[in-house]
């Protein structure tokens, strides 16, 4: 591999890690303020995140 497509590689991941973090964050902070709603905001949660990885798995498969 040449050194531009590792360098790419490495901010895909890290995109993709920031992306799933800020989602699990955000929605950890919309279950404290409704905590009756926590079954739809995990479910939604884990699809996001879900579709995060995929698109991330996919960046790297065509770098």
């Amino acid at each position: 591999m040449e050194i531009p497509t590792i360098v790419g590689a490495g901010l895909i991941v890290i995109g993709a890690g920031m992306g799933i973090g800020r989602i699990g964050g955000s929605a950890m902070e919309a279950i404290g303020r409704q905590p009756e709603a926590s079954g739809k905001i995990q479910t939604a949660m884990i699809i996001a995140a879900a579709l995060i990885e995929g698109i991330g798995f996919a960046a790297l498969f065509a770098a």
